[in-house]
């Protein structure tokens, strides 16, 4: 369809790149990443990380805390899929094509470091000094370490705009859980019945 002197693509247009970039990716995943030491490393990050969380979680606050791993997962994979589908930065290793994201990170790394801190730092004051601690780690080291590995690749990113958000992110999913849990006890408690 055009309109004036700018075309606009048509959904089926846009459907037929889509497909050529997904059998370009899978292309690229099959002569490039597979089975190379990041893509492993990679497969191992998302596997590990879930074998150690299993052993040392408070299996009586499971739901609980398994529901803040699920919203950091959430939040983390929205901001990683909206964020790198314009430019920000890319990846230079999957572990699958078809999901063009670090999902080592969004699916693990992140959800089970967010989950440990919920569950071991109960209070605020000290929840949020251990969370601006990990943001800092994640943010200058960690990102920086996939830079070095050639895992990532920051465009119109500094690492220094990831602190804040990391800050932000377990901030709204402590208070949250918290919130949810509190609704939860008023609805539970017992009600006087009338006769």
């Amino acid at each position: 369809m055009q309109t004036g002197i700018f075309a606009f693509p048509s959904h089926e247009m846009i459907l037929e790149l889509e497909k050529q970039l997904t059998y370009a990716r899978v292309e690229n995943w099959i002569n490039h990443d597979l089975f190379t030491l990041q893509w492993c490393l990679l497969v191992v990050v998302l596997i590990v990380p879930w074998i150690i969380w299993w052993r040392y979680v408070d299996k009586r606050r499971l739901l609980e805390i398994s529901l803040a791993g699920a919203m950091v997962l959430i939040i983390c994979s929205y901001l990683d899929a909206v964020l790198s589908e314009f430019g920000l930065w890319s990846y230079n290793y999957e572990i699958i094509p078809v999901w063009p994201r670090l999902i080592s990170a969004d699916f693990t790394v992140l959800p089970v470091l967010y989950m440990f801190i919920y569950q071991y730092f109960r209070r605020w004051k000290h929840y949020i000094w251990v969370m601006i601690l990990a943001a800092a780690v994640w943010s200058f080291i960690c990102e920086p370490g996939l830079k070095w590995l050639d895992i990532y690749h920051p465009y119109s990113w500094k690492y220094y705009y990831s602190f804040p958000i990391y800050v932000a992110i377990g901030v709204l999913v402590k208070w949250l859980v918290q919130m949810l849990l509190a609704s939860q006890n008023h609805h539970s408690e017992p009600q006087s019945k009338i006769d």
